[in-house]
């Protein structure tokens, strides 16, 4: 089945974005030249501009027109400590900054108890859902649970900064994190928060985190535009001396 036309155009101006033909700052073709380069009709048209508003490609400003928006993709190394992720956001000239979308105690369901290892008497996690800003834009939601213990004594700080900088800062050491990369679709929750269409491609790191005695503490998934956010790895081959 054909695609509808708004996407058809929407992907041909995308082309000529990534492509720099129209540069960073650059103000696109007005509203009544694209409808007379594509032979559309206006209502068309602003639908072509709100895909490209939705995928972080232009910005539309009252009364000035659509301007291409620099395209700037963060690397984040999974070779450094996930404390440094600041560190490692700032080296590549970029912001970042927390939004708080939710913090609460929850019953634990049944696969964050299995996770957690959770003993019987322990019914309840903390859950925080936190909005990853990357210069001002919307780069990834971080769904953590939390044990509640440390939840409830680290609250104000946790709704406030990044999870592991926290625990570390106040002596919660974290000696080991197993991590996956998925892919998934965003759903209605993820399209709002990420300002994507539903059904986006989106990328998940999730992670558990172990302090000392092998202990799980944190379990999250992180789902990010890929975008605006990527994962590096460095895989060192160790060579033993003769």
């Amino acid at each position: 089945m054909p695609l509808p036309l708004h996407l058809v155009i929407s992907e041909q101006l995308r082309s000529r974005i990534l492509s720099k033909e129209f540069q960073p700052g650059e103000q696109l073709p007005s509203e009544h030249q694209l409808i007379s380069e594509f032979e559309v009709s206006r209502i068309t048209v602003r639908r072509v501009i709100a895909n490209l508003v939705n995928q972080g490609l232009v910005v539309a400003r009252r009364g000035k027109g659509v301007f291409v928006k620099e395209q700037q993709k963060v690397t984040y190394s999974l070779s450094s400590p996930l404390v440094f992720f600041e560190e490692d956001v700032a080296r590549q000239g970029v912001t970042s900054s927390l939004h708080n979308l939710v913090f609460e105690s929850v019953f634990a369901p049944e696969k964050v108890r299995q996770i957690l290892k959770l003993p019987p008497q322990k019914t309840d996690v903390y859950l925080q859902k936190k909005l990853l800003l990357l210069n001002e834009s919307p780069a990834a939601v971080d769904v953590t649970y939390i044990l509640s213990d440390l939840g409830r004594k680290f609250a104000d700080e946790l709704q406030h900064r990044m999870t592991f900088p926290v625990l570390e800062q106040n002596g919660v050491v974290i000696e080991r994190i197993e991590a996956t990369l998925e892919c998934t679709h965003a759903n209605y929750e993820m399209s709002d928060y990420l300002q994507v269409p539903i059904g986006h491609p989106l990328l998940v790191y999730c992670y558990t985190a172990y302090t000392q005695k092998n202990q799980q503490i944190v379990w999250g998934e992180a789902f990010s535009r890929g975008d605006r956010l990527c994962y590096s790895v460095v895989l060192d081959k160790k060579t033993e001396s003769p």
